[in-house]
């Protein structure tokens, strides 16, 4: 028998249940619940071109999405910068949140120029700004006045042209 709170939601008509009171068993929630949360994180490129999650990693390596993000930012050349969102749309799937989590992940690598992606305002890696800017400087990449953030109207690289 139901007792206390239990007992006056059982007899509530369905209409006026909280939606927090639908999924509170152990159960998952059903698959059609599962695939429209799917189509709505996933943008309509990702889920055509590269699957309807993006996956960043597959048992400790690169992933599909992840290997086309480390090539962009291979090819960025010294003294341009794409900013996270640039990088994303080129690959054609994804947010900047997706290529930031790839280079969180992968872009210790060596030959991954991770400092060549910047945020939208001209800020440089948040993670670590000081070494960040070094790198740009030494890249010969051009900073506003102030010196802390690029210019992105110089530097923005189109991922097509290889001069400066």
């Amino acid at each position: 028998m139901l007792t206390g709170m239990s007992e006056r939601r059982a007899d509530r008509p369905e209409r006026d249940r909280h939606r927090s009171d639908t999924y509170r068993s152990s159960e998952p929630a059903p698959d059609r619940r599962r695939s429209e949360l799917a189509a709505v994180r996933a943008p309509a490129s990702v889920s055509a071109g590269l699957g309807t999650r993006v996956r960043v990693h597959e048992g400790g390596r690169p992933g599909e999405y992840a290997v086309a993000v480390l090539d962009t930012v291979a090819r960025i050349p010294p003294g341009k910068v794409m900013t996270y969102g640039d990088v994303a749309e080129y690959v054609g799937g994804g947010t900047g949140r997706h290529v930031g989590a790839v280079l969180a992940r992968f872009g210790y690598q060596e030959d991954v120029p991770w400092h060549r992606v910047i945020r939208s305002t001209g800020e440089p890696n948040p993670t670590s700004p000081t070494e960040a800017l070094a790198l740009l400087t030494a890249d010969g990449t051009p900073l506003r006045p102030n010196g802390e953030r690029v210019d992105l109207q110089a530097a923005r690289w189109d991922g097509m042209s290889t001069s400066e």
